[in-house]
């Protein structure tokens, strides 16, 4: 019989879902947060993870989560946002500067302790996040570099409200689909665009398909670490510090391979793929898109977030 609040050795096995390949960054970080566990607890908390979207894809691994089936998951922050609306700030395009106004965010616990842990109720908890680079557009056959181009442009968005608002707003026809569905979607014509981070290209192949890089910096999204709520509350005090240290850890080491990673295999789509990488003018974009910043800033779902996120950004 296992007591409330405490649990046996089996129950110390962690499961842990991400759809990523075993060479990517953050495969690497997960297995980095799961040897800290192990060596912080002498071995007493063990992680198992299970790559490649073998769990099935984010929205089902997050369900999974939720029910306890699984017991934590690396999942996309749009993934999130069909779960608790805060997630949607990340979405928003343009809401950060660059990744360093992001990073400050980040490291801001009023702005983390509403996200990581307003989720409670509904079954996880937010444990860290990992850098998922910035999010720039990529097409198979042309340069796109001013809203003219953009308009008709089939585009595939992660399955997020304001990621398929963005490409409207930016003139394009947003498809929501599965990441892994997206290289022969681009191959045989379904779609004209994507819009990921540089490691999208090699990691997934998709500069076989997509020749065209452009620098947009539309967003940035982070891939976040959840956990189910009542596996975490279960482990001692002791325990759930060892867990957070773990993922707070892992997120530094992710930051240190993160930027090798991101020049190795945009050198490779380069020399390799034929990809060419462009420069542009950002500032078309981000007018076409402030109808959805004041969307967001009037919105009784997200004006909160949106002030909190904004307020962290200029120090206020």
């Amino acid at each position: 019989m296992i007591l409330a609040g405490c649990l046996n050795q089996s129950e110390k096995e962690l499961k842990l879902a991400h759809n990523q390949t075993l060479d990517h960054p953050i495969h690497l970080s997960l297995v980095e947060f799961g040897r800290l566990v192990e060596e912080k607890s002498n071995k007493d908390i063990t992680v198992t993870i299970f790559a490649n979207g073998q769990l099935g894809s984010e929205r089902e691994v997050i369900e999974l989560t939720q029910t306890g089936a699984v017991d934590v998951a690396k999942v996309s922050a749009s993934a999130l946002e069909g779960f608790d609306s805060d997630y949607s700030i990340f979405s928003l395009p343009y809401v950060f500067e660059d990744y360093t106004e992001f990073e400050s965010v980040m490291n801001n616990d009023a702005i983390t302790d509403q996200l990581y842990f307003e989720t409670e109720d509904i079954g996880f908890i937010g444990l860290t996040y990992y850098n998922a680079g910035t999010r720039n557009l990529y097409t198979k056959d042309k340069a796109v570099t001013s809203l003219a181009d953009m308009r008709g442009l089939k585009t595939r968005v992660q399955p997020s409200q304001t990621s398929v608002k963005m490409i409207d707003a930016l003139g394009g026809i947003p498809t929501a689909m599965a990441y892994g569905e997206v290289y022969t979607a681009l191959q045989s014509g379904v779609i004209d665009a994507a819009e990921n981070n540089e490691t999208a290209l090699v990691g997934n192949n998709h500069g076989e398909v997509a020749k065209y890089y452009m620098y947009t910096g539309h967003q940035i999204v982070p891939d976040m670490l959840i956990m189910n709520a009542e596996r975490f509350n279960r482990f001692t005090e002791a325990e759930k510090l060892i867990i957070e240290e773990a993922a707070t850890e892992s997120t530094l080491y992710h930051e240190e391979i993160w930027s090798e990673t991101i020049e190795e295999m945009t050198e490779t789509a380069i020399d390799k793929m034929g990809v060419q990488f462009i420069e542009v003018d950002k500032s078309i974009f981000i007018d076409a898109v402030q109808p959805l910043h004041k969307e967001y800033a009037a919105s009784d779902k997200t004006k909160e977030i949106y002030q909190l996120i904004k307020g962290g950004t200029t120090g206020e």
